[in-house]
């Protein structure tokens, strides 16, 4: 429609601009620990989440024009981290073997029926307890601590995709792709440390709530 005078006065929507980069000196001091932070829980190794981190910020330098404004600078660079991480998974698994599930017989194997029609359920009265005014743990800070302390006991492999799974969210057959695992080692790995990651908890925070 033709503009007319009487429009002149109208207000204008405002033009939606992408947001600018920071200065990539400033990363280390912005973003830095929380991006090793990130990293370290997932490789559980300082030295390979200093080199992630490090490759992460040289990426970003390197294809900042790719940074279109539409997410915050931070998550920007914790997808390119994403994708280091993934790499090294990657690299590591053409080295060895992601199968050698040691986690099968764990500390968790005493609390199931081992034969029988019951084979695989819990022993009565060994199975999960029930958790007292849980919500309230999550806004506790100590509690998050006791929870990335527990996390750090998985054996590194289940450890592994207990993060991609439950943490960043991966749907079973990228991590299987990722990993080159079976869908049935992903499960046995999931249920082993999801069980174990309980129990640390029921001893180490709800047990002595």
């Amino acid at each position: 429609m033709k503009r007319t005078e009487d429009d002149s006065n109208l207000p204008r929507a405002a033009a939606k601009t992408p947001r600018d980069l920071s200065d990539p000196e400033q990363w280390v001091d912005l973003y830095g620990n929380f991006l090793f932070k990130y990293a370290l829980t997932r490789l559980r190794d300082p030295n390979k989440a200093e080199d992630a981190v490090q490759e992460t910020f040289l990426a970003a330098i390197k294809g900042g024009k790719s940074f279109r404004g539409r997410s915050e600078e931070k998550y920007w660079l914790v997808g390119i981290l994403k994708n280091k991480i993934y790499d090294d998974f990657r690299r590591r698994n053409r080295e060895t073997s992601f199968t050698d599930l040691e986690f099968y017989s764990d500390e968790e194997s005493d609390r199931f029926v081992t034969d029988g029609s019951g084979a695989g359920s819990w022993i009565h009265k060994l199975g999960p307890e029930v958790w007292p005014n849980y919500g309230e743990s999550l806004d506790n800070e100590r509690f998050w601590k006791t929870y990335h302390d527990c996390a750090g006991r998985l054996p590194e492999k289940v450890a592994t995709v207990f993060n991609l799974r439950e943490v960043d969210g991966l749907e079973t057959k990228e991590i299987c792709a990722l990993l080159n695992i079976s869908e049935n080692n992903l499960w046995v790995m999931l249920h082993r440390g999801r069980m174990a990651l309980r129990r640390c908890l029921e001893t180490n925070w709800f047990g002595k709530l």
